[in-house]
Order: C-alpha cells, then sequence, then structure tokens
C-alpha cells in the first residue's frame, strides 16, 4: 500500500470495523457500544499526533459542531435513528476520524496532483446518484439531491477542495455501510420540511461539508488564541539602568 494511503486507510477501516461490531443484528449491548466509543477515542487521540496542530483544531471543532448536529436531528428530530435511539458513544470521535480521514485522503499526493479530474469525477458520481434517488429509485432522495448541491458548491467555491473530495469517498463509504449493517436508518421524510429522503441521502457528503467548512473556518481563530493564552508571560526587569 502507498504510504500516502495508508493513513485514510486506517482511519477509516476501524470505523468501519466498529459499524460492523455494532450492527443490528451483532447482539452487541449498549455497554458494548459504550465500550467502542473508548476506544474510538483512543483511536482519535493517537491519530491526531499525525497532523499538525492546525489540523488538530479542525478536528476538534468538527467533532464540537457534528456532536451538537447529532443530538439535534437524531433524539430530537429524529431525522435519522440509531438502534438504540441515542447517539452512540463512537459516533462524536467517530466525526474526528472521518476528518481526519478526508483530510488525509485529499492531501495525498496522487490526489492533490489530479485535484480537477478527481473533483470531476466525484461530480459525476455525486450527481448519478442524485438523479437516481430523484426519478428512479424506489424510495424518492430529495434532501440527497439539496445536499449534492451543495457538495458542488463546496467543490467549486470552497476553502478546501481536498477536504470535500475525500469527504465524498469517505462519508459514502459509511454511510452505505452504517444503513445496510442496520447501525442508523433515515426516515423516510425530514419532519421539518416534508421532503423524502433517502436510506441513505445520495449526497451526505455535501451535508458533511458544513462540519469541515465550520472546522476549516474556526480553526484558525481558536489555534491564534490558544497560542496567545499557553505563550510563557513577558517579565519586565526588576531594575534598570536609566534614571
Amino acid at each position: 500500500m502507498d504510504a500516502t494511503f495508508r493513513t485514510p486507510v486506517l482511519l477509516m477501516g476501524w470505523l468501519s470495523v466498529v459499524l460492523l461490531l455494532d450492527r443490528a443484528d451483532g447482539g452487541g449491548s449498549l455497554w458494548f457500544q459504550r465500550g467502542l466509543g473508548v476506544l474510538t477515542w483512543a483511536v482519535l487521540l493517537l491519530a491526531l499526533r499525525w497532523f499538525t496542530p492546525m489540523v488538530r483544531c479542525q478536528t476538534l471543532v468538527v467533532v464540537a459542531f457534528a456532536t451538537c448536529i447529532e443530538y439535534l436531528c437524531s433524539p430530537t428530530l429524529e431525522v435519522y435513528l440509531y438502534r438504540f435511539e441515542n447517539v452512540p458513544a463512537y459516533v462524536p470521535p467517530g466525526h474526528g476520524l472521518v476528518y481526519l480521514s478526508a483530510f488525509a485522503l485529499g492531501h495525498a499526493p496522487w490526489v492533490r496532483r489530479h485535484l480537477t479530474e478527481i473533483a470531476y469525477a466525484v461530480a459525476l458520481v455525486g450527481g448519478a446518484w442524485a438523479f437516481h434517488g430523484l426519478f428512479l429509485a424506489e424510495r424518492p432522495d430529495v434532501l440527497g439531491a439539496m445536499w449534492f448541491g451543495c457538495l458542488v458548491a463546496f467543490l467549486v467555491w470552497g476553502p478546501s477542495r481536498e477536504v470535500y473530495v475525500g469527504a465524498f469517498v469517505v462519508v459514502s463509504h459509511l454511510e452505505l455501510l452504517g444503513t445496510a449493517l442496520g447501525n442508523w436508518a433515515w426516515q423516510a421524510h425530514d419532519p421539518l420540511l416534508g421532503i423524502a429522503i433517502g436510506n441513505p441521502p445520495s449526497g451526505a457528503a455535501g451535508g458533511y461539508g458544513w462540519f469541515d467548512l465550520a472546522g476549516l473556518l474556526v480553526a484558525p481563530y481558536l489555534l491564534a488564541w490558544w497560542t496567545r493564552r499557553a505563550a510563557p508571560p513577558k517579565l519586565e526587569p526588576a531594575w534598570s539602568l536609566e534614571p
């Protein structure tokens, strides 16, 4: 395996294993799920050591923002439901691993050399998926098409096309796997807007792009604040030769 792809493959692999162990027919209890959460936090803390301070701050912002959205959309609004009707303990750190996977994949040298072509490929595949969800699927998917529009906007105007390209691969893989295994399920209709939702929505990576955008925009300010706070205080001399 190319060393540049090792990090995203390992992180995505861990998340895939967690979903497999916590699948609906796996027999795992709520406490087993919590144990997976503890291990996922440990994996995230270990993985953060491989990245720069800026990326670490971006990841923490993504975890905080995504966790708030999770509690709003799942147990509160019930746009989608996990199998214990909670937010599993591995989900908050899992969002951090998703971001790191997307970042590492998008910034791999081969991907960056072919970024424009890959972005077009992402738009083509995502567009075909959204078209199928709108017009051909047994269960219509309007939300997925709207999120695909967000993805295209991020690819064109977003501050980090590399992250959005990587997020399309990572988020699509995990959404397809998690819904297939029964870890979570999307409702047929959005409870607020009333629009149809696929299971999973075709453009989920476009929705996830807002998490990435929050990390990219907020992290520089957070890191600057932390750097100022952690800097040692300047000491004034106790005496001076000047009169």
